[in-house]
């Protein structure tokens, strides 16, 4: 069994290679190239731009390239490159004033029969205007009409909050379509080294979180998107620390200093906070009241057996965990208060092996874990309403799944390239793409939409 506590054992002699932040993701096979168009299933989406002159050039660049990488990764569209680059895209896209500046102050000439010829049922024109605002017009090409402008006030690319600016602009494109938010102001934490760290949905701005040399491990979102929980291991103690992605600060949970504590979930109302922990008599589950910061409630009773990585549902009634008292690790599921234990996802003796790392998707749909097949383990989804499984991998191990907050998309642990690294897999095209290029990448953790903060 992967034990978790063995696991943060291991951990003390773990060493892996520096991390590598990635400055360019190559444009993935699927992308139309050119102004031929074959209808598909999907909307076609073009991506236009201005000019601004100098600093302006620079943020509206920036912002166009995330916007257009944005609209990509979300699999919602089929993107349209033009064969002449950005200099077409600007001839065709607005109408210059007097003096040549193309701001949003002037009145764009929008070309609708020349978009509906490339196959785009929508365009994007991004832009800046005189007072450095960078601006997002999204226009509907059948119907002619403008469907929304997002404005950017004073954007700059060396402030630490443009990328996630940019992110919320793309993702407002998205609802405005199609009636859900994107997921591109999302972030994945992850593990290497013993450390952890953050990286933009698109694999962009990888950062170090915890202290270096230290031993972290399962980290987990809190609901607000601006605080994670997770484990460091400490002289054969696990305490929880609760971090501040925002300021850095963390602060150990003292109901966790004296035992070994891992694989903690939040309630989705973040008034609770589920946890494993290690015991002479096995390893159990326990809830602690966060909102009155007392109670902690044993939820399992192992009788030497282990139970693991509690995940909630999104309505906070149920629990899925891992338990071992089938023999094999495998996905049960039981009442928040510990009532009600049962195997939840169905397995075959003697086919398929040990379960792992479920968590629930947040429109409470499906389940995801990974299970071993031929002692290999692969990627699982399971829909909840009728317990039906399907494996999602096959090609090299496949672990540690997480899903996105649009219950579309998967990030997951994968060693198929030969190195462990952390994969998004899309669940209706099946299209997978490779997040992180780095030494070894563990225990992923996709967080919610991310707000901004208000205070």
């Amino acid at each position: 069994m992967r034990n978790a506590a063995l696991v943060v054992l291991c951990l003390a002699g773990f060493v892996g290679r520096p991390v590598i932040a990635q400055d360019s993701i190559p444009v993935e096979q699927g992308v139309r190239i050119g102004i031929t168009y074959a209808p598909g299933v999907r909307p076609g989406m073009l991506v236009l731009g201005g000019s601004g002159g100098g600093d302006r050039t620079t943020a509206l660049d920036s912002a166009r390239t995330i916007i257009t990488r944005d609209l990509h990764y979300g699999d919602l569209f089929e993107m349209i490159v033009l064969p002449m680059g950005d200099s077409l895209s600007l001839t065709i896209g607005r109408s210059p004033g007097e003096d040549g500046d193309t701001a949003a102050s002037h009145v764009p000439f929008v070309n609708y029969a020349l978009y509906r010829v490339l196959g785009a049922d929508y365009a994007v024109d991004v832009s800046v205007d005189r007072d450095s605002s960078v601006v997002v017009t999204l226009h509907d090409v059948a119907g002619e009409l403008t469907k929304r402008e997002v404005r950017i006030p004073n954007l700059n690319p060396n402030e630490r909050d443009f990328r996630m600016r940019v992110h919320r602009a793309a993702d407002e494109l998205v609802r405005v379509i199609t009636g859900v938010s994107g997921i591109a102001a999302s972030q994945i934490l992850f593990i290497n080294a013993g450390r952890i760290y953050r990286v933009d949905f698109d694999g962009h701005t990888v950062e170090a979180l915890s202290p270096e040399g230290q031993n972290a491990m399962s980290p987990v979102w809190a609901p607000d998107g601006h605080r994670a929980v997770y484990m460091e291991f400490q002289e054969g103690l696990g305490p929880l620390f609760m971090l501040d992605l925002d300021t850095g600060e963390r602060r150990v949970l003292p109901f966790t200093q004296e035992s070994l504590n891992f694989a903690p979930a939040f309630s989705p109302d973040g008034g609770t906070l589920a946890f494993s922990r290690a015991g002479d008599d096995g390893t159990d589950i326990y809830a602690y009241n966060l909102a009155d910061d007392c109670c902690l409630q044993r939820l399992t009773v192992g009788g030497f057996s282990d139970n693991l990585s509690p995940t909630f549902s999104p309505d906070g009634q149920r629990i899925a965990h891992v338990s071992n008292r089938p023999g094999t690790p495998q996905i049960y599921v039981m009442a928040s208060d510990g009532t009600g234990q049962e195997l939840f996802a169905p397995f075959d003796y003697g086919v398929s092996g040990s379960s792992h790392a479920p968590e629930w998707s947040a429109d409470g749909l499906s389940l995801t874990f990974d299970r071993d097949v031929g002692r290999v383990p692969q990627i699982f989804v399971m829909e909840v309403a009728g317990r039906k499984v399907r494996q999602l991998t096959s090609l090299g191990r496949n672990y540690d799944p997480t899903w996105a907050p649009d219950g579309r998309h998967l990030a997951f642990v994968s060693t198929r390239t030969g190195s462990q690294q952390v994969w998004i897999i899309d669940m209706e095209t099946g299209a997978v793409r490779q997040l992180t290029r780095l030494g070894e990448a563990r225990l992923p953790a996709w967080s919610p939409r991310i707000p901004e903060r208000l205070n």
